[in-house]
């Protein structure tokens, strides 16, 4: 557990078909999430990407960049390098959870998500937004614009929108950690089934029949 805590904070971890290791020859998937695609306080076998990339390592590789208490700033911050090293043919950003709950300027998150989009795009990436919300003390106003950030930018640059994959979690007390912030491991097959196809549909555009090994 030591060693897989060093390689999140790195942004590193590589899921693949065990053991985990990339495969030269198919196509690179780069995840780029928080806490909640890191899959804190449980096993990294058990969080949601982990689930979805075990469904893929036939045809595609899926790496984790996840950290958790990751910003939009902190994940704008890691991507070139990560796109450099990986070469990915579909970026998945799963990012602004953090920025909201410390009340962030909106003008600066949605710069940020835009600067990654951006930058994803032009090294040839498709990209996927994963949109997050927040609780709604934080002001009706702030919480409505900071959801419409994720279609805004996502119709900016014309990249897939999942839907909110939290929305059947985040009220039902036995499926969050008693934080009340993070999904348990129970929670984490209805949060992938929110965005399978979604993410499945992405794939198939990314990747033409040539490019996936079957």
């Amino acid at each position: 557990m030591r060693l897989i805590r060093s390689l999140l904070l790195l942004g590193l971890f590589v899921l693949t078909a065990s053991p985990l290791t990339l495969r030269a020859e198919q196509p690179n998937v780069l995840v780029m999430g928080d806490s909640i695609s890191a899959a804190y306080g449980m096993d990294i076998e058990q969080g949601w990407v982990h689930l979805w990339a075990s469904s893929q390592t036939s045809r595609l590789n899926v790496v984790n960049a996840s950290i958790s208490g990751e910003t939009t700033a902190g994940g704008l911050s890691r991507l070139a390098q990560l796109l450099t090293q990986h070469q990915p043919r579909l970026v998945i950003i799963e990012l602004g959870g953090n920025d909201g709950l410390r009340g962030y300027p909106l003008r600066q998150i949605e710069r940020n998500l835009s600067a990654m989009v951006e930058l994803s795009q032009s090294q040839g990436a498709d990209v996927v937004i994963i949109p997050m919300q927040i609780p709604p003390n934080y002001g009706a106003a702030y919480t409505h614009q900071f959801y419409r950030i994720y279609a805004t930018v996502s119709d900016r640059y014309k990249a897939t929108l999942t839907p909110f994959f939290l929305e059947d979690v985040a009220l039902q007390q036995d499926l969050m950690q008693s934080d009340g912030i993070h999904p348990t491991a129970a929670a984490q097959p209805i949060m992938l089934d929110a965005i399978r196809a979604t993410l499945d549909s992405a794939v198939e555009r990314a990747f033409t029949a040539e490019q996936i090994t079957h």
